[in-house]
């Protein structure tokens, strides 16, 4: 039995690995090249630096629009400038806060901008929050192997590899002209195949969980298409989508849109198709005589528990990413329906209710799939014991504990 769990893991990672370079290749066919030498008018970077001392700090503005600023001395750590110490003002430019003010010793992201004399301007673009953030990830990390094991492990590493495919695969096809819905689903199905099969094996309940992945995504992409057609989402709601017209960025604001839609729902669709498919194979395994119809019917009994969270966390997932911009448009003296109908609100709605309809129907998708599966695996099991097909029904005995 080891054995073959073992096996079954060799072979997922295998086909998780070959999933990850067949896309990393594709990628990198359109990965653009990346920017060297020295910077031409108009261009910038980003350099680290070191804030030495603070000269001035006081209030900029009037009445309830003033807001803190500091004038700094810093010492810039890399680059042909590195060891330079320059003067930079914060906080007149842009809008700041009493928690962001600088101290000494602070390491901050300094932005130099070539001007069209030639000249370099320099400022201070944020706080360096490399150190935090590695801490972060290390307790994460450590937490994750301590309750889990080698199984943590290697969802550690599923991670990773859907991160990989994200900036590798999925983020230069879309900036490269491709069709964002097609890459999302192509990239979202690979992200989500390299992961199952490395942390789960290659097995039936892993075949089970990706075929009712696809389907669903397939499913989520069609109604996401339809009700933001019929909605006339531009996808210009986002702030971030008009950033990339006005940086000559040729992409299809609506079909980024789309993509979001179908990555968004991905990762609670993951829980859900893993969840109904293993736990259909754990009642086939239990009670062997189970038909797939009283198998689908437990399942669903066990689904509908599990959607009515996960509906709420997506809810929650989306509520809270745009707090500020519920609270902004809370502000404003408007009706509720005026408010729903702006775009910026609308594609949130669009967001939140296609992604839940695509978890709704990911349980009857992977159930019905998953209890053909397991009907099948059980009925081969029950002919290599007895040399003959052992009897099946659709409804458990009245004695069985799974009877409703």
């Amino acid at each position: 039995m080891f054995r073959s769990r073992q096996r079954g893991w060799i072979a997922g990672a295998v086909v998780a690995l070959l999933a990850f370079l067949l896309l990393a290749a594709i990628g990198a066919r359109q990965s653009p090249e990346g920017a060297g030498g020295e910077l031409a008018p108009g261009e910038s970077e980003i350099l680290h630096a070191r804030v030495v001392e603070v000269l001035e700090e006081g209030l900029v503005g009037e009445g309830a629009l003033s807001q803190p600023y500091q004038r700094l001395r810093v010492e810039i750590l890399e680059g042909p400038d590195r060891g330079t110490e320059i003067e930079v003002e914060y906080g007149t430019l842009i809008l700041t806060s009493e928690d962001r003010l600088f101290r000494p010793g602070d390491r901050v992201l300094v932005e130099r901008i070539r001007t069209a004399e030639g000249q370099d301007v320099f400022g201070i673009s944020d706080y360096l929050r490399s150190g935090p953030l590695l801490w972060l990830t290390l307790l994460f990390v450590g937490a994750t192997l301590l309750l889990s094991g080698w199984q943590g492990a290697r969802s550690l590493l599923g991670m990773g590899l859907s991160l990989a495919i994200i900036v590798w695969f999925i983020v230069p096809q879309i900036l490269a002209g491709r069709n964002p819905l097609f890459i999302a689903i192509l990239g979202s199905v690979a992200m989500m195949a390299a992961s199952l099969y490395l942390v789960y094996g290659w097995g039936d309940k892993t075949h089970v969980a990706v075929a009712g992945l696809f389907c669903s995504l397939v499913l989520t992409g069609l109604l996401a298409v339809w009700f933001v057609g019929w909605a006339r989402l531009s996808g210009f709601g986002a702030e971030e989508a008009g950033f990339l017209r006005i940086a000559g960025i040729q992409i299809d604001p609506q079909g980024l849109l789309l993509a979001g839609i179908i990555i968004g729902t991905l990762g609670a669709l993951d829980d859900i198709a893993v969840g109904q498919s293993s736990a259909i194979f754990e009642l086939s395994k239990a009670s062997p005589g189970l038909g797939w119809r009283a198998l689908f019917r437990h399942g669903m009994v066990i689904g509908r528990d599990h959607i009515a969270a996960m509906v709420n966390t997506l809810l929650l997932a989306y509520v809270g990413a745009a707090l500020p911009l519920v609270l902004l448009f809370s502000v404003y003296a408007e009706s509720l329906g005026v408010t729903l109908n702006r775009e910026i609100i609308a594609e949130e709605v669009v967001r939140t209710l296609v992604g839940s309809l695509g978890l709704l129907a990911g349980v009857p998708l992977t159930s019905l799939v998953a209890a053909l599966a397991a009907r099948r695996r059980s009925g081969r099991g029950q002919r290599g014991r007895e040399g003959a097909p052992g009897p099946v029904h659709d409804s458990p005995s009245p004695g069985s504990e799974l009877s409703p």
